[in-house]
Parts: C-alpha cells; structure tokens; sequence
C-alpha cells in the first residue's frame, strides 16, 4: 500500500463521534469572539470612525445614546479640519445641529459643541453661539467657549481664560454631613466624585467641576457643611494651565502678569513646556504699551 492510498483511507474514515467536531466549532466560535469583541467596542466608543450624511442625522437625533452626537459632534470637526475643500464644505450642513448641541445638549455636549466651533473661525453662527455659552451654568462649557473665541480674535472670555491658572474652590452642592473619598495630592477630572453628603440617610454625589489635582479641604471629613459653602481647593491641570497660557500670549493683559509669572519661575509638578510658555507670555504682555 502506497503512502497516498493510506492518507485516502485514513481521511475517508467517519469519526468515532462528534465530539471532536463539537470542539472544533466551539474553537472557532471563540476565536472569532475574540476577534469580533475588540471591533465591536472599537466601533461602539471610538469618536475617529467616520460617519456618512445618513449616520450623522441619526447620531444627531439618538437622545437615547448622548455618545452618539458627540461622535457626530467630533466627525463634523474632523470635515471642518479637512485639507479637502469639498469635505470642508459637507460640514456646514450640520452647522445648525452644532449649535443646538451647544446651547440644549447634555455638559458633555455642550464642552464638545464649544470646541467644534472653535474650528471655524469664519462662521457668524459659531462666534455668537460661544458669546452666549460664555454664560453657561457649566465652568468647562464657559472654558471651552472662551478659548475658541480666541480663534475668532474675541477677546470676550478673557477673564475665564486667566481664571484658568488659579486653583478653584468648590462649593458644597447641599446642606449635610460631608464625607471625603479622595485626598491632597489626588489628581481629578471632571465630574470625579469627591466625596458624599449624607443627608438624613441619603449619600449626595459630590463631583468636581475641573480637572486638576486636590490641593486641599477647607473643611474636615465628618464636617456639618452648608449648601455653597467653601469645601475643597483644586490646583489647576497642567493641560487647563498649559491652554490658559498660549491664549495669553494672544490677549493677555498687564493685570494677568503676576499670575503669568508664577507659571514662568516653574512650579512642581508641571512639565517644562508650561515654563517656557508661561516665559513667551510674559515678554509678549511686558512688551504691551
């Protein structure tokens, strides 16, 4: 019997049962389980996938799924940015849900919505919806607004721009007891849970407003503390400092030297870069007549 005969009869032969074949199946669900479910969450979270005309409207109008119009939100930024004149064009259609988003969508949408218009520094609609989020009940959302305006040469948010490189106190939401979660020296984002006050039984979520880095608590853990009262110091971020800085350099204001300065003699814990920078704004408003 040649060697070819014996691979035809042993691959003729049926299996001793369908084990073999069940393990195999399940071998092959598996693997393209594994493959499938890194995609999938690519696809789901990821805000770089490009949307066409169609999946912009339903991102846009999806109140079930905020995540969806900030993506929106992002792909617009992304045809505003192009280098292709027409792709640049096919954002402008969405101009109106941007500003919608701006001025009714959720804090996210609306920190998003300032940044996207921050792109176009030649639309009319943009430059006076970020006057109008210059007030808004939300402090990133006024950051945001403040530092696209710049793009437009508005100096209109200047002072939130230079409150930036100041650490920021937060206020107790409610009246209670406060119970801390983090401590001095915690870096935070916004909406980081705090700490709790515990109202007859009931925890209040406590979440902070910027990013930055705990500084310290005006008042002790276990604290009877009233609704706006002073509770917690937070130094600012090196990225919050670090855009306060560049837009500075543009419309800074002799007022603004001695905080300036603070950044240009270096501080711990912020990288080099924000030293120099802090050095070229204070030249620029020196040089101010």
């Amino acid at each position: 019997m040649t060697t070819q005969q014996n691979l035809a009869d042993a691959t003729s032969v049926p299996p001793k049962s369908g084990i073999a074949k069940k393990w195999l199946v399940a071998i092959l669900v598996l693997t393209f389980a594994f493959v499938l479910m890194p995609f999938l969450l690519w696809y789901m979270t990821t805000f770089t996938r490009p949307l066409n005309d169609a999946e912009l409207e339903t991102y846009f109008t999806d109140a079930a799924h905020p995540r969806r119009a900030q993506h929106a939100l992002s792909q617009v930024a992304d045809r505003i940015m192009s280098p292709n004149p027409a792709i640049r064009e096919s954002a402008k259609p969405w101009y109106p849900e941007v500003v919608k988003s701006a001025g009714q969508g959720s804090n996210e949408l609306r920190v998003t919505a300032a940044w996207v218009m921050g792109q176009d520094n030649q639309s009319p609609e943009f430059h006076a919806a970020l006057l109008k989020q210059l007030t808004d009940a939300n402090l990133m959302v006024r950051r945001n607004a403040a530092l696209s305006l710049v793009r437009f040469a508005d100096p209109s948010g200047h002072d939130v721009i230079a409150g930036m490189l100041a650490p920021y106190t937060m206020a107790a939401p409610r009246s209670g007891i406060l119970a801390a979660r983090l401590k001095p020296g915690d870096i935070i984002n916004p909406g980081t849970m705090v700490a709790h006050i515990q109202i007859s039984g009931e925890n209040i979520e406590v979440r902070s407003d910027v990013p930055g880095t705990i500084s310290q608590w005006i008042v002790p853990d276990g604290s009877q503390v009233q609704a706006g009262q002073l509770i917690l110091v937070i130094d600012p971020s090196p990225e919050m400092v670090w855009e306060s800085l560049r837009a500075l350099y543009l419309i800074g204001k002799k007022a603004d030297t001695p905080a300036v300065d603070r950044y240009a003699r270096g501080m711990e814990g912020m990288p080099p870069q924000i030293q120099q920078q802090a050095t070229l704004t204070a030249k620029v408003i020196a040089a101010q007549k």
